[in-house]
């Protein structure tokens, strides 16, 4: 009798996890919760569903994502970002579970304009990053089997995103300033779910290819190409049909009270070279995710 594979995946209303829920279907048995179902910032609670879902693999893309809020919630920032994937990587250790998990290419400084690599000198610009760059090593002291994905830019037809205000903004406003000298790869929430379970389907499969050499570890997971949030704009426009006037500024002249990296290009060789897998170009699911979202 065949035992069927059990996972636990987090978040399951925000925008990855919407799609999680979809593409992991085919991989087992998938318990969704959302932060009602299991509250990120009450570690007592994260471990004691855990325990009683006795998963195979856990999923977590559920995080505190308000970059600016979290300037003046630096602890429930911490409770959810930090404490909570450590405990989950606890009890997947404790389990012999496999644990996945999202972070951000805001863990980086955004110097220079080379596309960071996975190894890259961590050096987050404000409480955010920091947050998620301490649920990374939390998870990485526990020695759990793991596989953490670096993203940035996430966006899709549903939630709270950079997609779904512009769509709405361009229509109410005449003229819109959008920063222009922060660089990086706008991702498709779909095409981040579906990369995780071509992995998974590697990585957990009975006679897999890694079972001699384990692939845990940080990998960067990004749509291809690069274009500041003026140029995502400027391309959403194109395909909305929006009237309103888009004018680039730097990022001085829009002050928020978190810094952004200017640079958040990731490189995304290793998730290629290991599991074969590269996602498509931005501009490509873009124009998916809208061709979907107008059926």
């Amino acid at each position: 009798m065949t035992t069927v594979r059990r996972i636990l995946l987090t978040g399951a209303r925000g925008q990855v996890g919407w799609e999680l829920r979809r593409t992991l279907s085919c991989l087992g048995e998938v318990v969704a919760l959302d932060s009602r179902s299991m509250n990120l910032a009450d570690a007592d609670a994260v471990r004691q569903t855990v325990r009683e879902m006795a998963p195979n693999i856990i999923v977590n893309p559920a995080a505190y994502t308000a970059v600016d809020k979290a300037e003046s919630e630096p602890e429930l920032a911490h409770a959810v970002n930090a404490v909570a994937p450590g405990v989950l990587a606890e009890e997947a250790a404790r389990l012999g579970a496999l644990l996945v998990h999202y972070s951000t290419d805001y863990v980086f400084n955004g110097s220079g304009s080379t596309p960071w690599k996975e190894d890259g000198a961590c050096d987050p610009l404000n409480v955010y990053g920091a947050t998620k760059l301490a649920g990374e090593r939390a998870i990485q002291a526990t020695g759990c089997r793991h596989l953490i994905f670096r993203t940035s830019w996430v966006y899709g037809a549903r939630g709270s995103n950079f997609l779904l205000t512009m769509r709405r903004l361009m229509r109410e406003r005449p003229e819109l300033k959008i920063v222009a000298d922060q660089i990086g790869a706008p991702t498709w929430c779909r095409d981040l779910a579906e990369a995780t379970a071509l992995v998974l389907s590697q990585v957990a499969a009975p006679a897999s290819r890694f079972d001699e050499g384990a692939p845990w570890g940080v990998y960067h997971m990004t749509n291809a190409g690069e274009t500041s949030w003026h140029g995502f704009a400027k391309a959403i426009q194109t395909h909305d049909d929006a009237g309103a006037r888009l004018l680039p500024i730097p990022s001085s002249d829009y002050p928020t009270p978190a810094r952004r990296p200017l640079n958040s290009r990731l490189n995304n060789d290793k998730l290629k070279q290991t599991f074969g897998i590269s996602l498509q170009d931005w501009h490509a699911a873009l124009a998916l995710c809208l061709e979907a979202d107008s059926k």
